[in-house]
């Protein structure tokens, strides 16, 4: 099992990608953990306002939204029992059993996840601390219910889901013969990597150090339909004597690569595959206003997904594609959408907060957040549930403005010196 954390402080966005994906048969409210009523009873306003009470019991604190995603390995078939019964064991183990949450099954991709939805703010106004929960609490849980579940554990499936294989076939000029290490690579992605354009092979190829070159416009090479594959430095600069695709034995060229192209793309599984590149992007990007490109790509690719940029030459991003190495496939990023193209993710990254040369010493990563607070799971209210001190139906009711403030925020009266009385 995977456990991916994103926090933010925008509930009815994060709320919203869920629905959405119920509205379009993708996903099941399986479970409303600390509801008054149960999922299939829930109206969308009535799910938003029993979080947001919540939410409004302590207004100083701005990252007040957990998502959280439970993945799990595809040969796994889990009923949404089992989901939910997981997904209650992971928030009790991560010191959230109290909290009002939300699961969804989503069946939009390869493998059996859940997301849930919560917040960390405590029936009492305090807040549970988001510090280091993804690697002390999380990590710590997750392997615990890989036990109790008897789940595929994440250690045994990560290394030969997101490493590229064979990392012998990368071709390095001046350490391999450059033809033998070309025509490893090529059966290798060839074989395995569907693709539907030159530009999404290469985006394959230049992971091992090779790209195919079919010329400039009204060159000779371009004029004959010709393809020069050629080995990469480290810095991606071509170096080496090209060798033509007729040489090889089993002939790249571009006449057979036509034929690869149209088969992959009618191929009844692309749209099906399109869609885990889809999701992950929604996930880190829906409802925040603070993931930049650089640390976009790193989510990405931590989750096996590679992002190949083209920028022109006064630095602005003219082309992405993405790659798949879990479901082997590679998309053009206005192929999926516009929100996934060049100029959607820009307009829906912020800029870099990091200039260039900073970015080899500073992590860009996924942050669980940064709140701190102290102390452990304290009880609901003073002594008491919250139920008892409201009603059901109040529960599920939008916020009023002053309703309830608890005695923790509310400011400590000054007292008015009185003045010396003297009497004569």
């Amino acid at each position: 099992m995977v456990a991916v954390i994103h926090t933010s402080s925008r509930l009815r966005s994060v709320l919203h990608y869920n629905e959405n994906k119920l509205e379009q048969g993708h996903a099941e409210c399986i479970s409303a953990i600390n509801y008054p009523k149960d999922a299939d009873s829930l109206s969308f306003d009535q799910k938003l306002n029993r979080i947001q009470r919540q939410l409004a019991l302590n207004k100083r604190t701005k990252v007040n939204t957990v998502h959280v995603s439970l993945n799990f390995d595809p040969s796994e078939k889990l009923s949404k029992e089992q989901l939910a019964e997981i997904s209650i064991a992971y928030l009790k183990g991560i010191g959230f059993e109290k909290q009002p949450a939300l699961v969804y099954e989503h069946r939009d991709a390869g493998h059996p996840h859940v997301h849930i939805v919560t917040t960390n703010i405590k029936a009492d106004g305090s807040r549970i601390s988001l510090h280091n929960l993804g690697k002390n609490q999380s990590a710590k849980t997750r392997k615990e219910i890989e036990i109790d579940f008897v789940l595929v554990r994440a250690q045994d499936r990560k290394t030969q889901e997101f490493t590229l294989k064979p990392v012998s076939i990368k071709a390095e000029y001046g350490k391999s013969e450059t033809k033998k290490a070309i025509a490893n690579v090529l059966e290798k992605v060839l074989n395995d990597y569907k693709f539907t354009t030159m530009g999404e092979l290469n985006a394959v190829l230049n992971q091992y150090n090779v790209a195919a070159d079919i010329g400039s416009e009204g060159s000779r090479i371009r004029t004959n339909n010709g393809i020069l594959y050629r080995v990469l430095d480290k810095n991606g600069n071509r170096v080496g004597v090209p060798i033509k695709a007729s040489d090889f034995h089993f002939k790249p060229t571009h006449r057979n690569l036509k034929v690869r192209f149209l088969y992959n793309e009618m191929n009844p599984n692309r749209t099906k595959d399109s869609l885990r590149i889809k999701n992950r992007i929604d996930f880190t990007l829906y409802g925040k206003q603070n993931v930049s490109l650089p640390r976009l790509i790193n989510i990405l690719q931590k989750d096996g997904i590679d992002t190949v940029i083209r920028k022109n030459e006064e630095g602005k991003l003219y082309g992405i594609t993405y790659c798949d190495h879990r479901t082997k496939c590679v998309f053009n990023g206005s192929e999926l959408g516009k929100q996934y193209s060049a100029k959607g993710i820009t307009e829906r990254c912020i800029e870099d907060p990091f200039p260039l040369h900073q970015q080899k010493s500073q992590r860009i990563g996924m942050e669980v957040g940064k709140a701190a607070s102290s102390g452990n799971v304290c009880q609901v209210g003073n002594g008491g549930s919250l139920e008892k001190e409201k009603s059901l139906d109040s529960l599920l009711s939008p916020v009023k403005e002053g309703e309830y403030t608890p005695h923790q925020l509310k400011k400590p009266k000054r007292k008015k010196q009185k003045g010396l009385s003297m009497g004569f």
